[in-house]
């Protein structure tokens, strides 16, 4: 059997073996001896293994510090589930008092959001520009987070023209979150458009999600338009392409 097979059995039962939960999540993998051990490989291979899992994001290492072993965990919170259609609804965005569709999605699953944001009025990036049909927008860069674990990144840019001297510019814009305080602002979105790929991360997009040099990001291209058809409101998602599910949902006419 070519040496390449042998690494490829051992990520895969590696991998199974984390989503039946053997190995749940933020625990410790048993050491490179012991796996190898236990699926009659060399240690070379075992470290193979795990160099693509740690390229699929499922797998971490840790160095040895005080209080805390050195070696190679499991991601430390589930993937993470983005129900795209259902997640914009005025119910779900306003939920318990919630700030907008991350946070009641990230509580639905049994974690705690949260969310750094900075404000500033900027030039939009070209193809802002072009969706928004506007140069000079108000953007929110949102750095967020699952149980204090950052999981994703996720600028907005709303024209000045509606955003620059209202709440939008606040980091806490309240319940229900941009959204809502769009529709309050006179621009209620009734329409959504989405286009979803999968990229090589940004420098700054490995630092902050804690990639491997070749763990890939989904960028989902956000675009809330309102019933005159307006757009007023673009929302670049940067999230590690393993960490999370896309669902989607629609009747069939």
């Amino acid at each position: 059997m070519p040496a390449r097979s042998h690494y490829r059995r051992v990520t895969d039962e590696l991998r199974d073996a984390i989503e039946r939960g053997v190995y749940p999540p933020g625990s410790l993998l048993p050491g490179e001896h012991e796996i190898g051990a236990a699926h009659g490989v060399s240690r070379a291979t075992v470290q193979n293994a795990i160099k693509v899992l740690r390229g699929e994001g499922l797998v971490h290492p840790r160095r040895g510090r005080a209080g805390a072993g050195g070696g190679t965990y499991v991601r430390a919170i589930p993937q993470i589930r983005r129900r795209a259609v259902t997640r914009y609804r005025q119910g779900a965005r306003e939920a318990n008092a919630a700030r907008g569709a991350f946070d009641t999605e990230i509580r639905s699953q049994g974690m705690v959001p949260r969310s750094d944001v900075l404000v500033a009025v900027v030039d939009a990036p070209e193809r802002v520009a072009e969706l928004l049909g506007t140069r000079q927008v108000v953007r929110r860069e949102r750095r967020m987070y699952a149980d204090d674990i950052p999981v994703q990144l996720a600028p907005s840019y709303i024209p000045a023209s509606i955003a620059e001297g209202t709440v939008l510019e606040q980091a806490d814009t309240g319940p229900g979150g941009m959204l809502s305080r769009l529709a309050e602002l006179g621009y209620p979105q009734s329409r959504f458009t989405e286009s979803v790929r999968v990229r090589r991360a940004t420098r700054d997009e490995q630092e902050f999600l804690d990639l491997a040099d070749d763990a890939p990001v989904m960028e989902i291209w956000h675009t809330g338009w309102t019933a005159a058809g307006l757009p007023v409101e673009v929302t670049v998602h940067a999230v590690p392409a393993y960490g999370w599910v896309l669902d989607y949902e629609w009747d069939d006419e």
